[in-house]
């Protein structure tokens, strides 16, 4: 099943994620390349593409997990978590309907 992980970013993440990030990206890519990621990226803080020292608020990551369980577990050893890039991380059940 699908399962939509919805990070939100402390005040001033950027630090932090800029050092997270090559392990963050390594993970999302292991996901990829077994066919399971849908899609992932972050939130900017600002109504650009590229954020500058804005930064982002947060992070959506869609995937095929085979339980709420297991993409609970993937979620709470994500990088940017260990690094204390997130205030908070919610796992949802996720149905792709469109397109």
């Amino acid at each position: 099943m699908l399962y939509a992980i919805i990070s939100q970013d402390i005040e001033n993440s950027l630090p932090k994620r800029k050092l997270a990030r090559p392990a963050h990206l390594a993970r999302l890519e292991a996901l990829k390349s077994e066919g399971r990621l849908v899609l992932a990226g972050p939130h900017p803080a600002v109504d650009s593409d590229d954020p500058g020292d804005a930064g982002f608020t947060g992070s959506l990551v869609v995937a095929e997990f085979k339980s709420i369980s297991e993409a609970q577990a993937w979620a709470d050893t994500d990088p940017y978590s260990d690094a204390g890039v997130y205030a908070s991380v919610i796992v949802k059940p996720f149905k792709h309907v469109l397109p």
